[in-house]
């Protein structure tokens, strides 16, 4: 069977939305084909906010998603791979999910002519990190607010 990844994040987005919340995934940042800037990664992660009103031309699809966004003023189109993305929780609360490390394909990721991950976005503003989440166990470090919703 193929991976229930992409279905559950675009259910627990929709959910956090819903609710109206604030949408963070958690991004392995160090994986294959992640576009993110590096300024913002830390330990190796970085927790972004993807709600309407921090993204501009949000794409989410089975094998990535995508959206530019600025970082310090400066605009930068992000690229996320879909098992790239270890969770997704609401920032007011906590509520949300994470994801077990899965087996990927390469060749699954949809790249340009020149090898690189295929991104379509524009500028906007996004927050910076709050969370930090540990990458060997996947748990919530000491201190953090993620909770698991199931």
């Amino acid at each position: 069977m193929s991976s229930n990844r992409p279905y559950l994040l675009k259910a627990f987005y929709d959910w956090i939305l819903d609710n109206e919340c604030t949408p963070y995934i958690v991004v392995e940042a160090d994986m294959p084909h992640v576009a993110v800037p590096q300024q913002t990664v830390k330990d190796g992660q970085v927790v972004l906010n993807i709600s309407p009103s921090a993204v501009q031309m949000f794409q989410m699809d089975k094998q990535q998603i995508t959206f530019s966004a600025r970082f310090g003023g400066v605009p930068f189109e992000v690229y996320i791979p879909i098992y790239a993305i270890s969770a997704i929780y609401a920032r007011e609360n906590g509520a949300g999910t994470m994801f077990p490390p899965e087996e990927f394909e390469l060749e699954d990721v949809d790249l340009d002519d020149d090898n690189t991950p295929h991104i379509s976005a524009v500028e906007s503003d996004i927050e910076e990190p709050k969370v930090d989440v540990s990458k060997d166990d996947k748990k919530p470090k000491k201190g953090s607010h993620l909770s698991i919703v199931k």
